[in-house]
């Protein structure tokens, strides 16, 4: 395997976001992913730094070090299916052919997704708990510097945090050997529930935070542009960098917990494939 085809996968990188641009570990697993092509292991070991929105529609940031895992055997794989847009975790491609890849995944949510101590201003709405979403993801690859890919997951988790469908372009353009750009556009929608979780205001919710109720909807929740850079230098190590740049939309955009409508995310990662 060339150094060039080892890396495809961190240059085509698909953001895992979900909406208000907030990165997980999926992020700096896809980044990293090894080509899952043959039934051998393949493995990635790395850390990573980001800094992204406290909680969704947050005005602060949070900074943390993450570790960049991920994993291969053959369709299978744990951690990131490269340029599938999927959150992080296990899963398989159900097809792989020259351009189309078909999957499904599973990720688990470990941490708490939003605390009530992140804000003075969500006193009384309570914590959100971290969800286990079930994926189903798509990969097309119209031209070699072109990715299309979407995803669709739903909380199987019964944490109300409902079904988000993400789709984004990712362009990628190769400087010089090992090193390449990449950025393109991208959407979130998220439905009645997801949206009601993050952004809404229910009565219990209002009766504790002495807050106006505000019931939020379905739709178009996020749009985003990403950009960054990966750099091979040797035939195992890489390193990388994304910055996203999200902006809330509808009821998302409009709810009174919004603080602000820009939800940024920057990420550094390197990784050594093995």
């Amino acid at each position: 395997m060339n150094q060039k085809r080892m890396f495809s996968g961190a240059a085509r990188v698909a953001m895992a976001l979900v909406a208000g641009g907030v990165v997980s570990q999926a992020a700096f697993a896809q980044a990293s992913a090894p080509a899952a092509e043959a039934d051998t292991w393949q493995f990635s070991l790395g850390a990573g730094a980001v800094s992204r929105p406290k909680y969704p529609g947050a005005s602060s940031q949070r900074t943390q070090l993450l570790p960049v895992i991920s994993a291969t055997y053959g369709r299978y794989f744990i951690g990131g299916a490269p340029g599938s847009g999927a959150p992080a975790g296990l899963g398989a491609y159900l097809y792989r052919g020259e351009s189309l890849r078909l999957g499904v995944s599973l990720g688990v949510g470990v941490s708490k997704a939003r605390k009530e101590s992140d804000d003075d201003s969500l006193r009384g709405l309570g914590d959100i708990d971290g969800a286990t979403r079930a994926a189903v993801f798509a990969s097309h690859n119209p031209t070699s510097w072109l990715t299309l890919s979407g995803s669709v997951s739903a909380d199987i988790s019964d944490n109300k945090q409902g079904v988000l469908a993400t789709f984004d372009a990712q362009g990628r353009y190769q400087v010089f050997e090992g090193f390449s750009l990449v950025g393109g556009p991208g959407l979130t929608w998220a439905n009645r529930e997801y949206t009601q979780t993050f952004f809404g205001i229910d009565g219990d919710q209002s009766a504790r935070s002495g807050r106006a109720e505000y019931r939020a909807g379905s739709g178009l929740n996020a749009l985003r542009f990403s950009v960054g850079a990966d750099y091979a230098f040797t035939k195992r190590w890489s390193v990388g960098g994304r910055a996203v740049f999200s902006r809330l939309q509808n009821d998302a955009a409009d709810s009174p917990i919004t603080a602000e409508r820009m939800q940024n995310t920057y990420f550094l990662f390197t990784a050594y494939r093995f």
